[in-house]
């Protein structure tokens, strides 16, 4: 008796997706299916691009419908992606960015751990995936996108009082770097700053994005509080080095944003250790110290991004394109940070039920 497609569709309710720990039937990720003369033909729609654990999906595809015996000779697979909007974009109120699917935050402790360069490479690293992608320098004291985007040069141009981004590298940026002389100091009060990263989130003009990075202030004061106020967040992300004295400040970074209703996606460990010219690991600030805070936290680990010469080069370079495609290992930890976000991000957006944030101060 000859198989149907019927069958087929039956087969791929044993398949979950690994992280949401559903049958990719009923998480409607199947979108075609075809057979003929022992051919397979499905369209299956991930939750993002960038997602971690295709290469298993297509194993256990292909498992299960080999299942159903000899007659399947070939099973062809397109993947297809379609990002979901957060739950917390869908239930706000007089949302300032509506084409926004999800906005994250990145954040850190302490000044000096290299969160913008995680930011920017994250955003870049998602957009390379296949993703629409936007980075939003909010580091109104200190920006320093201009330099890690190349943006000298570059003209700010408007339209109907909103600001047009940059478009480099793949993605949207908008920076207040761009505004300001290069020397001169960032020097703000507390209302001061609120409407300044106000007036670069909300006024703009982002487009439909799949992902809106904000790269954050380092510290726990005026500019996340505001980010609370006025986005939709879909989650954060803490960078640390591994030693103590940054997981210290981390910590509380990653209380700040559950005080606040905002879920924590991960943890990155920057500055993870140092390969030296004779090809030896230096473990410098004592690799490791970020996931074991991670894990003690309940909140899950990202990945690790080790001192490397050449993301030096390319961040003052403002080449970033560049980590991706030179130092293969270089570009395999950052690949793995991004697909790792992707994938909290997707589990977040399917499982997650809208919690407002709130402000306490005690």
């Amino acid at each position: 008796m000859p198989i149907t497609k019927e069958q087929i569709t039956e087969q791929l309710r044993k398949v979950n997706d690994p992280e949401l720990h559903r049958d990719l039937v009923t998480l409607n990720m199947v979108k075609k299916v075809g057979y003929c003369d022992g051919i397979v033909s499905l369209t299956i729609e991930l939750t993002t691009p960038a997602c971690p654990l295709k290469d298993k999906i297509k194993a256990d595809i292909e498992a299960a419908l080999h299942a159903l015996g000899d007659e399947i000779k070939t099973i062809n697979i397109e993947f297809t992606a379609q990002v979901q909007q957060s739950p917390q974009s869908k239930a706000a109120q007089n949302n300032p960015v509506p084409g926004v699917k999800n906005i994250i935050a990145v954040g850190a402790g302490k000044g000096g751990v290299g969160k913008s360069t995680i930011a920017l490479n994250i955003a870049v690293g998602l957009a390379r995936a296949g993703a629409s992608v936007g980075l939003l320098d909010g580091d109104i004291y200190g920006p320093s996108m201009p330099t890690l985007l190349g943006l000298a040069g570059m003209e700010l141009k408007g339209h109907n009082n909103r600001f047009i981004p940059f478009e480099v590298h793949g993605i949207k940026a908008m920076t207040i770097g761009v505004m300001v002389e290069p020397e001169k100091p960032l020097i703000w009060r507390g209302p001061m700053a609120h409407g300044a990263f106000r007036d670069l989130a909300t006024r703009t003009e982002w487009g439909t994005l799949d992902y809106l990075v904000i790269d954050l202030p380092p510290g726990t004061g005026d500019v996340p509080l505001t980010m609370s106020q006025i986005l939709p967040l879909t989650g954060a992300v803490v960078v640390c080095t591994p030693q103590k004295v940054a997981q210290d400040d981390a910590r509380r970074a990653v209380r700040m944003f559950q005080q606040l209703d905002i879920e924590v996606l991960g943890v990155v460990e920057n500055m993870s250790y140092f390969i030296g010219d004779d090809g030896k690991e230096y473990d410098i600030f004592g690799r490791g110290g970020a996931e074991t805070m991670a894990q003690e936290m309940g909140v899950p680990f990202l990945g690790t991004v080790p001192i490397n010469m050449a993301l030096r080069r390319n961040s003052d370079a403002g080449d970033p394109t560049s980590n991706f495609t030179r130092d293969p290992k270089l570009c395999k930890e950052l690949d793995a940070v991004v697909r790792n976000l992707a994938g909290q991000i997707s589990v977040h957006d399917m499982n997650t039920q809208y919690l407002q944030p709130t402000i306490s101060i005690t």
